[in-house]
């Protein structure tokens, strides 16, 4: 009986606890998403809903560099949709650029090759370089990188890992120059901020373009370049306008809609 109550009292205690934690939890949550919904609605106030889609690209930055900003320095975005049938093969818009401000993150690069390619890909600058070793590595869970580059012998190896970095996009493919035996280049490059995009299913490329702590002109310069490196890859059976809208935006900022050239 003595030890029955005792048992009852661990329970209510044990269930006190638990409500406690779980009361914690939803507090954090609601105190998060208000903190989030106060500042998107006063960087919402910058944009004018009016002028949505009739921004300059110099104008759209400027907005972004107003908006206020939480304690970490946000990424921004691109996003272009575009005028194609995402689900025709030959309508695919994919492709690499170097931007010329980079994008003020360096990326972890995996090189998977063979004899002295290992040597050129360190000498470059890979965190990583290796076949079978790294290929049982990454087999086994491990993928604390952000690139992966690989020599064309060794992609019939890789391919076998292809369930496991497609789905991420960190597979190698020869479009956008991962799969190539000029590995001292590819592998600068990326250090150096280049950038892989491919249209999602809904034909929309997204692209990081750089920080918000960036210049304006590097920004509006990473843009510039990222938009006229889509607009040479229309597909051929694209037909009407290519280039429907642009947006910009940072992490935790409502999009800023821009104004698209005719013809595009």
């Amino acid at each position: 009986m003595k030890d029955s109550k005792i048992q009852r009292l661990k329970d209510k205690k044990s269930f006190q606890s638990l409500n406690l934690f779980n009361f914690l939890i939803v507090f954090v949550i609601f105190l998060i998403d208000f903190i989030m919904s106060k500042r998107m609605k006063e960087n919402e106030k910058i944009i004018d809903k009016a002028r949505q889609g009739e921004y300059s690209l110099e104008e759209a930055v400027k907005c972004l560099k107003q908006m206020s900003k939480p304690k970490f320095d946000e990424s921004v975005e691109i996003a272009v949709r575009l005028g194609i049938n995402p689900k025709q093969t030959d309508q695919t818009v994919r492709g690499a650029i170097s931007l010329p401000h980079g994008i003020g993150k360096t990326k972890k690069v995996v090189v998977i090759a063979k004899g002295d390619k290992l040597k050129e890909a360190e000498d470059a600058g890979a965190d990583f370089a290796g076949s079978e070793d790294l290929l049982e590595k990454i087999s086994k869970g491990w993928l604390d990188f952000d690139a992966v580059i690989a020599t064309p012998d060794c992609m019939k190896d890789l391919a076998k890992l292809g369930k496991i970095l497609g789905p991420r996009g960190l597979m190698p493919n020869p479009k956008t120059g991962t799969v190539t035996f000029d590995i001292s280049k590819v592998v600068k490059e990326v250090k150096a901020g280049r950038v892989e995009f491919k249209n999602d299913p809904q034909g929309i490329v997204h692209s990081v373009i750089g920080k918000v702590s960036f210049d304006e002109n590097k920004l509006i310069e990473n843009a510039k370049k990222i938009i006229s490196t889509i607009t040479s890859l229309k597909p051929a059976t694209s037909k009407g306008q290519y280039i429907k809208s642009i947006a910009l935006s940072s992490t935790m900022g409502p999009g800023i809609k821009i104004k698209v050239a005719g013809g595009q």
